[in-house]
């Protein structure tokens, strides 16, 4: 079971070369990076956490920047949106900064997507939120066709555009895994619809017991004829917790993600050396 670490980069966090080579130094396999374009002051739409809604949300760069940083000064670590909002993002010009990413790295990109929660942000990119997914699913399927043909055109409710020529093409073949996050049972079907994996996050309330819906999902996979073992699932904002993870191996997880504080060194490095230690102890 892979386990990586996932971080909100911001300009008091400690920087992506140096945490990307940290991370490889004590054999994470990823590093996952967020995004939020912006948060509104008008914003009505909860925290879907609880609570005030932290300050590194405001504060959050570019992940295609800050992956890319990574990805130049590592050599066999993943780089992975965790996730990229691409409700918000236009498809073209999103399926080139993957492509181009994917290039950068070496083929060492994975793809984390969602939709979103947090209404009057993406309304400021023109998206309801009442279509948000339809519009999630078309721009995913818009740039899978850009990713795989050579004069790709896409015709949908919500993304239209005639024939075209754009490069480069994924090191991935197809292209990087898209791997979907939501909440059981709705985000698994998306996943199942248009994506090459599952991204549950552990602590949200609204997910439920993780572990409980392994067995439904997989179930789900077989009903839509996909085959589980195709299907990674990685569970993000995993607890440092030896008994939990070793349930989350033996359960067939690929992949569990450790969230990060947005800090300097002195306060994010004894945190990997916990998380590497505990991930050799439980054998993962």
């Amino acid at each position: 079971m892979d386990h990586g670490a996932a971080i909100f980069f911001t300009d008091y966090s400690m920087n992506p070369v140096e945490l990307g080579r940290a991370l490889e130094e004590r054999e994470f396999g990823s590093l996952w990076a967020p995004e939020h374009s912006h948060i509104p002051l008008s914003r009505r739409t909860p925290f879907p956490q609880g609570g005030d809604l932290p300050k590194k949300y405001y504060d959050v760069m570019d992940p295609f920047v800050t992956l890319a940083a990574a990805a130049a000064a590592t050599s066999r670590l993943q780089v992975a949106t965790g996730v990229c909002l691409v409700v918000q993002r236009d498809p073209i010009q999103t399926a080139k900064a993957v492509a181009s990413l994917g290039q950068v790295s070496g083929g060492r990109f994975l793809f984390g997507i969602g939709a979103g929660w947090n209404a009057e942000e993406m309304a400021d990119h023109g998206t309801e939120f009442k279509t948000r997914f339809q519009v999630m699913r078309e721009r995913v399927e818009a740039m899978k066709a850009i990713w795989t043909r050579s004069k790709p055109e896409y015709a949908g409710e919500f993304v239209n555009f005639p024939p075209m020529m754009t490069w480069p093409k994924p090191v991935q073949k197809p292209h990087p895994p898209v791997l979907v996050g939501g909440a059981f049972p709705h985000g698994a079907r998306r996943a199942l619809a248009f994506g090459d994996g599952g991204g549950p996050h552990a602590r949200r309330p609204a997910y439920g017991d993780v572990l409980g819906l392994l067995p439904d999902f997989r179930k789900l996979a077989t009903e839509a004829g996909r085959d589980p073992a195709t299907l990674p699932i990685t569970v993000f904002g995993v607890a440092e917790d030896a008994d939990l993870i070793k349930r989350y191996r033996d359960a067939g997880v690929a992949r569990v993600v450790f969230n990060l504080t947005p800090a300097g060194p002195d306060e994010v490095l004894p945190v990997l050396d916990r998380c590497a230690g505990l991930m050799r102890r439980v054998g993962a």
